[in-house]
Protein backbone atom coordinates (compact mmCIF):
# COMPACT_ATOMS: atom_id res chain seq x y z
CA UNK A 1 0.00 0.00 0.00
CA UNK A 2 1.75 3.42 -0.91
CA UNK A 3 1.64 6.54 1.52
CA UNK A 4 2.23 9.88 1.38
CA UNK A 5 5.39 11.11 3.61
CA UNK A 6 2.69 12.56 6.32
CA UNK A 7 1.21 9.46 6.28
CA UNK A 8 4.40 7.81 7.24
CA UNK A 9 5.56 10.31 10.08
CA UNK A 10 2.52 9.81 11.22
CA UNK A 11 2.20 5.89 11.76
CA UNK A 12 6.04 6.29 13.29
CA UNK A 13 4.96 8.73 15.40
CA UNK A 14 2.18 6.53 16.25
CA UNK A 15 4.69 3.53 16.85
CA UNK A 16 6.85 5.59 19.29
CA UNK A 17 4.05 7.15 21.22
CA UNK A 18 4.88 10.68 19.16
CA UNK A 19 2.48 13.73 19.46
CA UNK A 20 -0.36 13.48 16.50
CA UNK A 21 0.45 16.08 13.86
CA UNK A 22 -1.40 17.12 10.59
CA UNK A 23 1.64 18.24 8.55
CA UNK A 24 5.45 17.49 8.82
CA UNK A 25 6.19 21.08 10.01
CA UNK A 26 4.14 20.93 13.08
CA UNK A 27 6.56 19.94 15.45
CA UNK A 28 10.39 19.10 15.20
CA UNK A 29 9.79 16.01 15.97
CA UNK A 30 7.94 14.96 13.29
CA UNK A 31 10.47 17.06 10.82
CA UNK A 32 12.84 14.54 11.98
CA UNK A 33 11.31 12.00 10.82
CA UNK A 34 10.20 13.14 7.89
CA UNK A 35 13.72 13.31 6.83
CA UNK A 36 14.44 9.53 8.40
CA UNK A 37 12.02 8.65 5.79
CA UNK A 38 14.20 10.69 3.05
CA UNK A 39 17.46 9.09 4.08
CA UNK A 40 16.53 5.64 4.32
CA UNK A 41 14.13 6.06 0.84
CA UNK A 42 17.34 7.24 -0.41
CA UNK A 43 19.39 4.17 0.60
CA UNK A 44 16.21 1.87 -0.40
CA UNK A 45 16.69 3.01 -3.82
CA UNK A 46 20.34 3.47 -4.01
CA UNK A 47 20.55 -0.92 -3.12
CA UNK A 48 18.02 -2.31 -5.36
CA UNK A 49 17.23 -1.54 -8.90
CA UNK A 50 13.12 -1.37 -9.12
CA UNK A 51 11.85 -1.81 -12.57
CA UNK A 52 9.78 0.83 -12.19
CA UNK A 53 13.01 3.19 -12.11
CA UNK A 54 14.04 1.97 -15.38
CA UNK A 55 14.01 4.80 -17.79
CA UNK A 56 14.50 6.22 -21.43
CA UNK A 57 17.36 8.86 -20.43
CA UNK A 58 19.32 11.45 -22.60
CA UNK A 59 22.99 11.75 -23.39
CA UNK A 60 24.62 15.10 -23.17
CA UNK A 61 27.13 15.66 -26.06
CA UNK A 62 29.44 18.06 -25.39
CA UNK A 63 29.28 19.49 -28.14
CA UNK A 64 32.53 20.50 -28.94
CA UNK A 65 34.80 19.91 -31.79
CA UNK A 66 37.83 18.89 -29.45
CA UNK A 67 35.50 15.89 -27.99
CA UNK A 68 33.56 14.39 -30.70
CA UNK A 69 32.82 11.21 -28.91
CA UNK A 70 32.22 12.25 -25.67
CA UNK A 71 28.82 12.36 -23.83
CA UNK A 72 27.65 12.86 -20.60
CA UNK A 73 25.30 10.96 -18.09
CA UNK A 74 23.03 13.15 -15.97
CA UNK A 75 22.93 13.23 -12.30
CA UNK A 76 19.92 11.14 -11.18
CA UNK A 77 20.82 8.22 -13.42
CA UNK A 78 21.95 4.97 -11.17
CA UNK A 79 23.03 2.60 -13.79
CA UNK A 80 23.27 2.63 -17.47
CA UNK A 81 21.34 -0.40 -19.05
CA UNK A 82 22.02 -0.19 -22.76
CA UNK A 83 22.67 2.35 -25.79
CA UNK A 84 21.82 2.51 -29.04
CA UNK A 85 23.03 4.56 -31.58
CA UNK A 86 21.53 5.61 -35.44
CA UNK A 87 24.51 4.49 -37.75
CA UNK A 88 22.86 5.82 -40.68
CA UNK A 89 25.66 6.99 -43.32
CA UNK A 90 25.50 10.34 -45.42
CA UNK A 91 22.75 10.01 -47.68
CA UNK A 92 20.75 7.24 -45.95
CA UNK A 93 17.04 7.92 -44.01
CA UNK A 94 16.24 4.30 -43.01
CA UNK A 95 17.24 4.56 -39.28
CA UNK A 96 19.69 2.27 -38.28
CA UNK A 97 20.18 2.04 -34.46
CA UNK A 98 23.06 -0.10 -33.47
CA UNK A 99 23.54 -1.83 -29.89
CA UNK A 100 26.88 0.35 -28.43
CA UNK A 101 29.32 -2.56 -26.41
CA UNK A 102 30.88 -1.16 -23.64
CA UNK A 103 34.38 -1.88 -22.30
CA UNK A 104 36.60 -1.53 -19.77
CA UNK A 105 38.82 1.26 -19.84
CA UNK A 106 42.06 -0.70 -20.45
CA UNK A 107 40.20 -3.00 -22.92
CA UNK A 108 38.77 0.36 -24.65
CA UNK A 109 42.08 1.69 -24.23
CA UNK A 110 43.70 -1.72 -25.71
CA UNK A 111 41.50 -1.68 -28.80
CA UNK A 112 42.27 1.99 -29.44
CA UNK A 113 45.99 1.92 -29.27
CA UNK A 114 46.35 -0.45 -32.77
CA UNK A 115 45.15 2.41 -34.20
CA UNK A 116 47.38 3.49 -36.92
CA UNK A 117 47.81 7.08 -35.55
CA UNK A 118 49.29 8.66 -38.90
CA UNK A 119 46.16 7.79 -40.92
CA UNK A 120 43.63 10.25 -42.06
CA UNK A 121 40.80 8.58 -40.36
CA UNK A 122 42.18 8.66 -37.06
CA UNK A 123 41.73 11.33 -34.99
CA UNK A 124 43.87 12.08 -31.90
CA UNK A 125 41.65 13.55 -29.38
CA UNK A 126 42.83 14.32 -25.71
CA UNK A 127 40.25 13.42 -22.95
CA UNK A 128 40.36 16.04 -19.98
CA UNK A 129 41.97 13.39 -17.59
CA UNK A 130 45.69 14.24 -19.95
CA UNK A 131 44.94 10.67 -22.05
CA UNK A 132 45.34 10.78 -25.66
CA UNK A 133 42.34 8.50 -27.64
CA UNK A 134 43.05 7.66 -31.17
CA UNK A 135 39.16 8.38 -32.65
CA UNK A 136 38.09 6.85 -36.25
CA UNK A 137 36.67 9.71 -37.71
CA UNK A 138 34.87 7.75 -40.60
CA UNK A 139 32.05 5.68 -38.59
CA UNK A 140 29.66 5.57 -36.40
CA UNK A 141 30.70 4.61 -33.21
CA UNK A 142 30.60 1.04 -31.96
CA UNK A 143 32.22 0.51 -28.01
CA UNK A 144 32.10 3.42 -25.06
CA UNK A 145 33.67 3.23 -22.42
CA UNK A 146 34.02 6.07 -18.89
CA UNK A 147 37.00 6.55 -16.86
CA UNK A 148 35.04 8.99 -14.50
CA UNK A 149 31.88 7.16 -14.47
CA UNK A 150 30.19 10.65 -15.64
CA UNK A 151 31.39 11.24 -18.90
CA UNK A 152 30.95 8.86 -21.56
CA UNK A 153 33.31 7.99 -24.54
CA UNK A 154 32.77 6.37 -27.54
CA UNK A 155 35.49 4.84 -29.76
CA UNK A 156 34.69 6.87 -33.48
CA UNK A 157 31.94 9.18 -35.03
CA UNK A 158 31.67 9.19 -38.82
CA UNK A 159 32.62 13.37 -39.54
CA UNK A 160 31.33 12.96 -42.88
CA UNK A 161 27.83 13.20 -41.24
CA UNK A 162 27.90 14.80 -38.37
CA UNK A 163 31.06 16.97 -36.38
CA UNK A 164 30.32 15.31 -32.89
CA UNK A 165 27.56 12.75 -32.15
CA UNK A 166 24.21 13.80 -31.55
CA UNK A 167 22.06 13.17 -28.70
CA UNK A 168 18.78 12.90 -31.28
CA UNK A 169 20.75 9.94 -32.63
CA UNK A 170 20.69 8.13 -29.07
CA UNK A 171 18.15 5.54 -27.60
CA UNK A 172 19.77 4.46 -24.06
CA UNK A 173 18.24 3.03 -20.50
CA UNK A 174 19.11 3.25 -17.07
CA UNK A 175 18.05 2.86 -13.67
CA UNK A 176 17.65 6.15 -12.07
CA UNK A 177 16.98 7.63 -8.42
CA UNK A 178 13.87 9.58 -8.83
CA UNK A 179 13.47 12.43 -6.46
CA UNK A 180 12.37 12.56 -3.20
CA UNK A 181 10.05 16.12 -2.23
CA UNK A 182 9.74 16.61 1.63
CA UNK A 183 6.09 17.60 1.80
CA UNK A 184 2.46 16.37 2.85
CA UNK A 185 1.27 14.96 0.31
CA UNK A 186 4.45 13.67 -1.80
CA UNK A 187 4.21 9.92 -2.39
CA UNK A 188 7.83 8.22 -2.51
CA UNK A 189 8.37 6.35 -5.50
CA UNK A 190 8.69 2.54 -4.69
CA UNK A 191 6.56 -0.72 -5.20
CA UNK A 192 3.85 -1.16 -3.11
CA UNK A 193 5.18 -3.87 -1.33
CA UNK A 194 8.96 -2.00 -0.28
CA UNK A 195 6.56 1.06 1.97
CA UNK A 196 6.42 -1.55 4.92
CA UNK A 197 10.07 -2.02 4.15
CA UNK A 198 10.51 1.84 4.16
CA UNK A 199 8.35 2.32 7.29
CA UNK A 200 10.29 -0.16 9.07
CA UNK A 201 13.34 1.18 8.84
CA UNK A 202 11.81 4.65 9.39
CA UNK A 203 10.89 3.67 13.14
CA UNK A 204 13.87 1.92 13.67
CA UNK A 205 15.99 4.81 12.80
CA UNK A 206 13.86 6.87 14.77
CA UNK A 207 13.79 4.69 17.64
CA UNK A 208 17.82 4.86 17.85
CA UNK A 209 18.23 8.16 17.35
CA UNK A 210 15.25 10.47 19.12
CA UNK A 211 14.84 7.78 21.84
CA UNK A 212 17.99 6.56 22.36
CA UNK A 213 16.53 2.61 21.99
CA UNK A 214 16.46 -0.01 19.58
CA UNK A 215 13.79 -1.58 18.66
CA UNK A 216 14.53 -5.31 17.84
CA UNK A 217 11.18 -6.09 16.67
CA UNK A 218 11.37 -2.82 13.77
CA UNK A 219 14.68 -4.08 12.97
CA UNK A 220 13.60 -7.66 13.03
CA UNK A 221 10.54 -6.51 10.25
CA UNK A 222 13.25 -4.68 8.13
CA UNK A 223 15.52 -7.38 7.65
CA UNK A 224 12.50 -9.74 7.01
CA UNK A 225 11.29 -7.49 4.28
CA UNK A 226 14.70 -6.65 3.17
CA UNK A 227 14.94 -10.24 2.22
CA UNK A 228 12.03 -10.75 0.84
CA UNK A 229 12.48 -7.92 -2.14
CA UNK A 230 15.67 -8.82 -2.60
CA UNK A 231 14.41 -12.03 -3.82
CA UNK A 232 10.83 -9.88 -5.45
CA UNK A 233 11.97 -6.45 -6.79
CA UNK A 234 9.07 -7.46 -10.09
CA UNK A 235 5.80 -6.62 -9.92
CA UNK A 236 4.93 -7.81 -13.51
CA UNK A 237 4.44 -11.71 -13.22
CA UNK A 238 8.07 -14.07 -13.66
CA UNK A 239 9.33 -11.12 -14.12
CA UNK A 240 12.58 -11.59 -16.47
CA UNK A 241 13.76 -15.31 -16.99
CA UNK A 242 17.12 -15.94 -17.83
CA UNK A 243 18.24 -18.80 -19.60
CA UNK A 244 20.12 -21.20 -17.63
CA UNK A 245 22.25 -23.02 -20.31
CA UNK A 246 21.81 -26.91 -19.27
CA UNK A 247 22.32 -26.41 -15.95
CA UNK A 248 20.36 -28.88 -13.87
CA UNK A 249 17.42 -27.68 -11.26
CA UNK A 250 17.43 -29.28 -8.28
Amino acid sequence: MTKTVLDMVKDVLVAIDGDAVNSISDTEEAEQIANFIQAAYLDLVSHTNWPSHRRAIALTPFANSLFPTHMKLNQDVKELISIYYDSRKIGETERKYKEMKYLSPDDFLRKLNVRNSDDPTVQIVIDGSGIELLILNNRAPQYYTSINDVDLIFDSYDSAVDSTLQESKVQAQAYIIPDFNLTDDFIPDLPPDAFSLLQSEVISRTQFRLRQIQDAKAEQEASRQSRWLSRKSWRTSGGITYPNYGRKTR
